[in-house]
Order: C-alpha cells, then sequence, then structure tokens
C-alpha cells in the first residue's frame, strides 16, 4: 500500500534561455512599398502630343517661314523614300553597287525632264521610283503644244546620256567592270526611252516632228512583243517582266495613235503646228542621241549579272 504521508515530486521547470536585450536586436526594416504604377505608353504619347499640339498653336504664327520648308521636305522624302526602296530592290537581283549607280541614273534622267520644265514654265512634280519600272513625274498643267512637250521629252534621254557618259569615262580611267555596265544600262534604257511611241519620251519628241512616226514605234515594238510571246508559247523562250512593260506601253499608246485616223478639232491642228526649222532641229537631235547612244552601246557591252 502506498505511503500517502510522502510529500509529493516536484514538477520538472524547463531551463531559462537568457534572450538577447532589446538594444541588440536587429533594427525591424518594414518590406519596401511596390513603385507607383507608371502611366501607360498611350498615356504618355498623347501627352507629348499635347505639349506639342499647344506649342504649335501658340508658336504657329511666329513659325510660317517655315512653311516653304515643310513644301520642300514631303517631295523630298517621296523621292528619297522611293529611291531607298528602288536601291533595296534592286540590290536583291544585282549587288548594292550596281543598284545605287543604277538608281542614280534614272534620278539624273528624271531631273533633266524637270529642268525642261521648269525652263518652258511648266509645273511638274517630284520623281517617284517604281522598281523594275524606273520612275516618272507628273505634269501640273497642260501643255501649250507639241513643241514644249517635245523639249521637256528630250530633256531626259540628254542628261541620262550625259550621266551615262561620265559613267564611261570613269571606266576608261579605272578600268572598274561596275562602270562599263552602268555606262550601257545607260545607254540602252535612255536608246529605249526614245522608241517613238506614247508615253515613252521619244513619243512625246516626235510629236513635234512627225506624230506619224508613232505608226513606226508601235510597229516595232509591237513586233518585238509578238516574237516574244510566241516564242514562250513554244518553249523556246520565258516570259519576264520586260515582256509585262512592253505590253503595258502598247496598251497606254494605243488611244493617241488612234488620234491619227480621225479628223482632228482646230485645237489638235494647232498644238501639233510646229515652224519647220523647229521640226528640222529636233529632227537632228532625236536622231543624233539615238545614233550617239547606241554606239556608246557597243562600247561598253557588259552584263551587271555578275557583279556582286
Amino acid at each position: 500500500m502506498e505511503d500517502l504521508t510522502q510529500s509529493p515530486r516536484p514538477a520538472r521547470v524547463p531551463p531559462v534561455v537568457n534572450a538577447p536585450p532589446v538594444w541588440a536586436l536587429p533594427p525591424v526594416v518594414p518590406p519596401p512599398l511596390p513603385p507607383p504604377r507608371g502611366k501607360s505608353r498611350l498615356a504618355r504619347w498623347l501627352g507629348s502630343l499635347g505639349v506639342v499640339g499647344t506649342l504649335v498653336l501658340t508658336l504657329g504664327g511666329k513659325l510660317k517661314f517655315l512653311l516653304p520648308l515643310l513644301k520642300f521636305i514631303g517631295p523630298a522624302l517621296k523621292t528619297g523614300g522611293t529611291m531607298l526602296f528602288s536601291i533595296g530592290v534592286y540590290t536583291l537581283v544585282f549587288g548594292w553597287r550596281f543598284a545605287v549607280g543604277f538608281v542614280l541614273l534614272i534620278f539624273v534622267h528624271e531631273m533633266g525632264h524637270v529642268f525642261a520644265a521648269r525652263q518652258a514654265g511648266i509645273a511638274v512634280s517630284a520623281p517617284t521610283f517604281i522598281p523594275f519600272i524606273g520612275a516618272h513625274i507628273l505634269l501640273k498643267q497642260a501643255m501649250p503644244g507639241a513643241w514644249v512637250e517635245a523639249k521637256i521629252g528630250y530633256g531626259g534621254p540628254l542628261a541620262g546620256a550625259w550621266a551615262s557618259a561620265l559613267c564611261h569615262w570613269v571606266w576608261l580611267e579605272t578600268g572598274n567592270p561596275i562602270w562599263a555596265a552602268l555606262a550601257y544600262t545607260g545607254y540602252f534604257l535612255n536608246l529605249f526611252n526614245l522608241a517613238p511611241i506614247s508615253p515613252l519620251d521619244g513619243g512625246r519628241i516626235t510629236a513635234a516632228i512627225s506624230p506619224w512616226l508613232w505608226i513606226v514605234g508601235y510597229a516595232l515594238l509591237g513586233g518585238w512583243l509578238g516574237l516574244r510571246l510566241y516564242r514562250a508559247a513554244t518553249g523556246t523562250d520565258s516570259l519576264s517582266t520586260g515582256v509585262f512593260l512592253m505590253g503595258m506601253i502598247l496598251v497606254l499608246g494605243f488611244p493617241r495613235l488612234l488620234t491619227l485616223f480621225r479628223a482632228q478639232s482646230a485645237e489638235e491642228r494647232r498644238y501639233f503646228t510646229v515652224p519647220l526649222r523647229q521640226r528640222l532641229g529636233m529632227s537632228l537631235a532625236y536622231f543624233g542621241l539615238i545614233a550617239a547612244l547606241a554606239y556608246g552601246m557597243t562600247l561598253t557591252h557588259l552584263n551587271p549579272e555578275g557583279l556582286r
């Protein structure tokens, strides 16, 4: 029997752990607050636009002298942008060196038209480039007569011939075949543009010599196109961009060709009235330039395909 008089055993007390003093504890650093949410990209863009708009409205009356500059920047960007695009496209085919020179040759050709038009008092647009087609300018007013049309049409091939001759000279001095290829291509393109069919330059020039020359140009170009189509149909040749371009030229020139076979109005007769002296002078300049370009081609014949 258990002895109830014995005193109970004391309870077990856990040992006391000495905690460090408060001053020894590391400071409590609160967690960083999230960064303030920035404005959206759209809000920032609209804010900047608002600032610019306010400045323009405030200073608009004081910046009127910049308007002529802005009118110049627009055409310059259009011409420069289409030039760069054309260079990029031609680079994929011929390499960048030939592409740059080729587009510059076209630019000189078009500026020849622009210079001749301004000399005649005709307003025209800045050149616009289209890969594998070339470039063009737009007339901003009607032609007063065939003589003015012929002079403007002649200005392009004349300037292009001089640019090609410059490439020819550089080739003779350096022996670099890239310049021979550029000269040959420039001679060829300007010679092609002298074909007597509208809307090519030759069609505009022959309007002052004799519009009946359009029939010759149409027959030559139509015969060439028919031969290419026949060879493509028989499998001896393939269609190319040039075939499409020739077909487009024939379609565009057909309406003006038809004017030769109907009665002309008094206004049309006045338009094509050119003094004999001017006809003879333009004939000499036209056929002389054709001969010079053809001769230049024979001196610089070189295929640009291998000039990468």
